[in-house]
Order: C-alpha cells, then sequence, then structure tokens
C-alpha cells in the first residue's frame, strides 16, 4: 500500500510539474508574440489565475495567425501574371491629396491595386440584391465564383442552389466557399450536399473539429463576395439567408453591397484564389470570359475608381483597420458611419473623437436593436464618451441595420463586410471596396440621410439618466468585446 501511494503521488506531481510547464510556456508564447500590452496581460492574468479555464480559452481565442501566409510568393507570381496586374499605376492629379495617401496605403499594406473605369450599383437592400445577383448567375457561361459567411437552406439558399446547379449542367464551373461557424446549424449541410452531387464544389474555409481543430473557432471567413465569368462582381455586407431579404423577426433588414463591373472584378477574383488556394486546393487561374451582353441596370454610377482591400488575422498590419485609421484622421469636413456593432479600438476611438472635436461633422448610425444582444450592450457601452466629443449618435428604428459603411468628406466610401469591431478588425477575413468617387460619396450620403429619417438621436442628457443595472450591463458585455 505504501508503494501504490508513493507511485500516486508521483503522478500527481509529475501532473502538476507538466501542467506548470504547458502554462509558463502559454504565458512565454504571449509575450514573445509582442502583443499590445493591455491583451498580454489579460491573457498573462488569465492563464495564472484560472489555469484550466485560461488555457482553454487561449487555445480557442488566444492564439495568434499574424504572418502567416496565405499563398506562396510563387503562386503568387503566377495569379498577378495570370490576371495582367501591374505595377502601381500613376495616379490622377485630379485626386486629392488625402485619397492619394489613402490608395498608397492600401497598396502598402494589401497590395491593393486601383482599377478605373468601372461602373457601380449601390443596392441597399436585400431583395434588390438577389434580383440582380440571380439574374446575372443565369447568365453566366464560363464561371461563377461564390462566397459567403451564411448560406442558409431557407427558401433563398434553395433558390440559389436551383439557379448554380441548372448552370452546372449547362458546363458552368462554379466553386463556393462558406464559413464553418457561420453556416453552422442552418441545416446548410443538406444544400452544400445537394450542389456537391451535381459537381459543384463547395467548400468550408476552416472546418472545426474537436479537440484538435477547436482553435479554429476564433477565426472566420466573413467576406461575402461572387465573381461571374470576371465581368461582373458583387461585394458588401449581405448574407444568403431569408432574413436579409423580408427582415425576418425585424421585419426591416437595412444592409448595403455593389455590383461591379470593370476591371475591379479581377481584384474579387484575386482575393478568391487566394482563400480557395489557402484551403488546400488548386490555384485558381481563370480567365474572364469574352464579353456578353449584360442585364440592363438602372442607378448605375460610372468611371468610378475602385481598389478592393481584403484583411485577416493573417496580415501583418491590420490591413481594414489602418485604411479606417487614415481614413477619419485625414477627414476635414464629414465622417458618416454605418454599422451594426460599434466595438473601436482604442486607435479608432481616438481618431473618432479627435475629429469631432476639431470641428468634423461626425456621425455613427447603429441598430437600436441588433440581432446579438450582447453586442448590442458593448456598443452602447461606447455612445456617452462619444457624445461627450461632440459625435451624433443615431439609433435606426425599422428594423436590423446591417449596412457596413465608412464615408468621409466628398470623394472617399468603403463598404463590404468589415464590421467597426474588434472581430473583424483582427480575427476575421473581411474584404471592403473602395470607392474613390464624388458620384458614389454623394449618393451614399443621401442614402445615409435618408436613413435619418428612421432615426432617433441621442441626446446626452437623457443617455445618461439609464438605470444604473443597465450601465453595468453594458460594461461587462464591453469587457469582453475583443473576443465577441
Amino acid at each position: 500500500m505504501p508503494l501504490l501511494f508513493s507511485y500516486i503521488n508521483a503522478l500527481m506531481w509529475a501532473f502538476v510539474a507538466a501542467y506548470a510547464m504547458l502554462i509558463t510556456t502559454l504565458i512565454v508564447a504571449v509575450l514573445s508574440e509582442n502583443r499590445n500590452p493591455l491583451k498580454a496581460l489579460g491573457w498573462v492574468m488569465a492563464l495564472l489565475l484560472f489555469p484550466v479555464g485560461g488555457a482553454v480559452l487561449y487555445f480557442v481565442f488566444g492564439r495568434s495567425m499574424r504572418n502567416v501566409k496565405m499563398i506562396s510568393r510563387r503562386n503568387r507570381r503566377r495569379l498577378l501574371n495570370a490576371e495582367s496586374h501591374r505595377p502601381m499605376p500613376k495616379l490622377s492629379r485630379q485626386l486629392s491629396p488625402e485619397n492619394r495617401r489613402r490608395i498608397m496605403l492600401g497598396y502598402s499594406v494589401a497590395e491593393a491595386m486601383v482599377y478605373s473605369p468601372n461602373s457601380v450599383e449601390l443596392i441597399n437592400d436585400g431583395s434588390r440584391m438577389f434580383e440582380a445577383l440571380f439574374d446575372d448567375l443565369r447568365r453566366a457561361r464560363k464561371y461563377i465564383n461564390l462566397q459567403f459567411y451564411i448560406i442558409a437552406n431557407d427558401p433563398l439558399g434553395r433558390q440559389l442552389g436551383d439557379i448554380l446547379i441548372e448552370r452546372a449542367k449547362a458546363g458552368v464551373k462554379i466553386r463556393v466557399i462558406y464559413d464553418y461557424v457561420g453556416s453552422f446549424g442552418s441545416h446548410s449541410q443538406i444544400l452544400f450536399n445537394r450542389l456537391r452531387s451535381h459537381g459543384i464544389e463547395v467548400h468550408s474555409f476552416f472546418r472545426i473539429q474537436f479537440p484538435e481543430k477547436l482553435g479554429r473557432l476564433n477565426w472566420r471567413n466573413h467576406r461575402k463576395a461572387v465573381i461571374i465569368d470576371g465581368l461582373i462582381g458583387y461585394i458588401g455586407g449581405i448574407n444568403v439567408a431569408q432574413r436579409y431579404v423580408d427582415g425576418g423577426s425585424f421585419g426591416c433588414w437595412r444592409d448595403m453591397a455593389v455590383r461591379l463591373t470593370g476591371p475591379g472584378v479581377l481584384a474579387l477574383q484575386h482575393n478568391f484564389a487566394i482563400d480557395w488556394k489557402f484551403m488546400g486546393y488548386d490555384l485558381i487561374t481563370d480567365e474572364p470570359a469574352d464579353s456578353y451582353p449584360m442585364a440592363t441596370r438602372e442607378r448605375t454610377i460610372d468611371d468610378v475608381l475602385v481598389q478592393i482591400i481584403a484583411s485577416g488575422p493573417t496580415n501583418r498590419w491590420g490591413n481594414t483597420h489602418m485604411l479606417f485609421i487614415k481614413a477619419i484622421s485625414g477627414a476635414k469636413n464629414r465622417i458618416y458611419i454605418q454599422t451594426p456593432y460599434f466595438l473601436p479600438s482604442e486607435g479608432l476611438l481616438t481618431a473618432l473623437q479627435c475629429a469631432a472635436l476639431s470641428g468634423v461633422d461626425v456621425r455613427v448610425m447603429l441598430p437600436r436593436k441588433s440581432d446579438s444582444a450582447v453586442l448590442t450592450h458593448a456598443s452602447t457601452s461606447y455612445v456617452e464618451e462619444c457624445l461627450l466629443a461632440g459625435m451624433k449618435i443615431y439609433f435606426y428604428n425599422a428594423g436590423m441595420l446591417h449596412g457596413k459603411v465608412l464615408l468621409v468628406d466628398d470623394d472617399f466610401v468603403t463598404l463590404g463586410s468589415t464590421n467597426f469591431d474588434y472581430r473583424s478588425f483582427e480575427h476575421n477575413f473581411e474584404e471592403n471596396i473602395v470607392m474613390y468617387s464624388p458620384e458614389v460619396n454623394a449618393e451614399i450620403a443621401r442614402l445615409f440621410k435618408k436613413d435619418q429619417e428612421n432615426c432617433t438621436l441621442v441626446k446626452l442628457s437623457e443617455w445618461n439618466r439609464r438605470q444604473r443595472a443597465l450601465k453595468a450591463h453594458e460594461s461587462l458585455c464591453r469587457l469582453l468585446s475583443p473576443i465577441l
């Protein structure tokens, strides 16, 4: 018996030593990544105070993909050559100095070319987008590359599936990327298996498997883009789910997307090809189809200079985050923001406050109630300090506001999949279109002001009268905001 106790005791000490070594190794890993000191300190404290829970949380939410190469240099060169990319062109003298610097920033951090001339159609509701998209898909002749965060097996998803299957039978090459977490729980696999049975390539960007691939849970492909024959592209914040058309329980779902034609579609194809290769499949070098008659669209704005900015946790610089800071800090007259979730980084919040305090008209529009109660409370925790700086905060009352728009002055607009929050800037793979165009800017400003008619402007005196319990709830949700 004493020998048994000694054996058990030795095993216990061996386990404690091994676990202590694990925690020490994790702390060293956190420190060696040279993260933001507050984040690093938070993870160190979590690992020390809650060893078991802290270690699990770190494996799921704490690991970094910074500087992971999504594609080899050789394949990147092949891709660039196939797409006839050229070195950064000389920029028009008509561009403002601020926009020239924003373009150069996008090129430096994301290798994002600028393309002109392009035609864009701004679409601010799901029904219009899917009407246009389905019409364009039915005209596809060569290939369709499509990716969404959510593709639901509901009436809208099944209608999309019917169109893709019909085109596949006609010989069109079709590739689909979806996000495993985003499409989880919506019976999507039934739809995906049906598509696969007709020869359509359908793959999740990351597949979550317990326990060996649980760490992928924090990295999600949030991009929404479609490329049709290299001639037509779609990009925005709209997913494939019925609620994006009829509003679901919200009654109204307000969103933003762009239908793009012109050379800028090459950039959407370029980013899709990188995602596809990163998933382990053959490099896509599809050439655009020969020009064919396209559907005539109303409300199209021509001669638009565009830049497509892709960002994600593998990027060294935080591409979209840097672009937003640069755009906001260079504002002279106005900044309009629409976002479903407002959880700005310290740098972005400071840039917005500096702009407002220096006399720039800063307006932020949020949904009165979003599709996430936790994110709603986390977002509203920032309202008071924004109001104190002179920013205008609007709550959209007509339904769910899901659009993701940043407008600056009179000639800069970016929209896409990027929310104004930590997750989009640090953990998600995102994609935005930037449009350097006074005409696009004016139209987005018009739509923004039209949405203001369905909003309530928040007043500081009324906001401060909120219940203490609600303020405490907001503060707690804000504390969780970096991992939401």
